[in-house]
Parts: structure tokens; C-alpha cells; sequence
């Protein structure tokens, strides 16, 4: 992990912490649209329709065509779906990073710099969900920085933030697409103690859940 400095966040971070948070999440577009094709009631419904249009047109163009729209709505949804998740994220929390994380108790955001480029970042604040632990969020990695065990040393860095202010664990959320996050947890040794569904009912109809992870802390 050569040229590689963690620090704390500052304001003239503010643009490429976004920037960065946008890039990745939108990442995952493509595994969501593949898992919500994978779910038996959107190919029983494409399979149905793609029968029925045959069955009653006697042709292969109706039903092609068909199905096609239907594919290219269903990933135009899921596109919706995560544009309106990263705008949520920028109104909300990171809309005003300092204030948000550096100016509450217990709350911290840090970025990953490489020869004065920022590549990655994470932050961590008390849990919602968990009373007494801090919550790791935010993290993102550029791509073309991966590899290179930054995501790991940003990972340490909230546990020894942690661990320092006396809390026993640290709490994190990730979805069922994000695979490559979930492996890194997993590694470095974050348990599965749940999964969920956020509130949104999309989520429910696409079986689109979250895995919450506990990282218990030694002192």
C-alpha cells in the first residue's frame, strides 16, 4: 500500500468524497439488475408474457419486443432505484460531511489519499440499530485503487476509533449485491447477524435485502 495516507476528512474534500460515493454505488447497477432477474416471479412474468404474445400474435417479433421493453423498464427501474438511494445519501449525511461527522461526539469521516489524489473513504458514527457500537459507513474505494488493501486499512482505522473511545463492537450494513464488500467484511472478521429488508416495498418485491455485520472488538 505504497503512497498511501489516511487522514481526517476536510471541506476541499467535499467534491471528490461525492464524486466518489456516486461512482461506486452506481456500480452496482448491473449485479441488481442480474439479481432481480434471477428472482422466479420476473421470469415466470417474462415467460409468461413472452408465451401469451405468441400464442395470440403467431409471431416471434410481438413477443421479442415485448420482453425486450419489459428487460429495459426493469433495469431503467433498478437505475431509478439506486440514483434515488445516492440522492437520499447526499441530502442527507453526506450533504454536510463536517457537520455530520466531525463535529458530533464519537463520529468521524477519514479518506484514503494516494500522492494527494483522494481514492477512498469511511466513516463511522454511534449505531442506530445497535445501541452502544459505532456504526462503520461510507466506505468506497476508487477502482482504479483496488487491490491494494486500502479498503482494509480503512477498515482497521474505524476499529481503532472505536476501540479507543471504549465501545465493544462495530456494526456495518451492506446489500445482497454488494459481494465483493461482504467478502472483505467477512475477512476481516465481521460476522453476519442478520438480514433485512430496508422499508421501501420495491425492496420487498424484488427481494432486495441488507446483511447487517458485528465486528466485536478485543481490549
Amino acid at each position: 500500500m505504497a503512497n498511501i495516507q489516511i487522514r481526517k476528512y476536510r471541506d476541499d474534500d467535499d467534491g471528490k468524497v461525492k464524486s466518489m460515493f456516486t461512482m461506486g454505488m452506481s456500480e452496482h447497477v448491473p449485479s441488481a439488475f442480474t439479481h432481480l432477474l434471477k428472482q422466479p416471479v420476473n421470469q415466470m412474468v417474462l415467460m409468461c408474457t413472452f408465451c401469451a404474445l405468441m400464442a395470440s400474435s403467431k409471431s416471434f417479433l410481438l413477443p421479442i419486443l415485448a420482453t425486450t421493453f419489459l428487460l429495459a423498464g426493469t433495469r431503467q427501474f433498478v437505475v431509478y432505484m439506486f440514483n434515488h438511494y445516492i440522492d437520499s445519501v447526499l441530502r442527507q449525511d453526506l450533504c454536510n460531511i463536517t457537520e455530520t461527522y466531525l463535529k458530533q461526539k464519537d463520529s468521524c469521516f477519514w479518506v484514503a489519499e494516494s500522492d494527494g489524489v483522494v481514492v477512498g473513504s469511511v466513516a463511522c458514527l454511534p449505531s442506530e440499530s445497535a445501541a452502544g457500537c459505532l456504526e462503520l459507513k461510507r466506505m468506497s474505494v476508487r477502482r482504479s485503487h483496488r487491490g491494494m488493501g486500502i479498503a482494509k486499512a480503512l477498515c482497521r482505522t474505524v476499529a481503532d476509533f472505536t476501540r479507543e473511545r471504549g465501545y465493544p463492537a462495530v456494526m456495518l450494513h451492506t446489500s445482497v449485491v454488494q459481494t465483493d464488500a461482504q467478502k472483505l467484511y467477512e475477512h476481516m472478521g465481521f460476522k453476519k447477524i442478520r438480514e433485512f429488508y430496508p422499508p421501501q416495498i420495491s425492496a420487498k418485491i424484488t427481494n432486495f435485502s441488507l446483511f447487517e455485520y458485528r465486528l466485536d472488538l478485543q481490549r
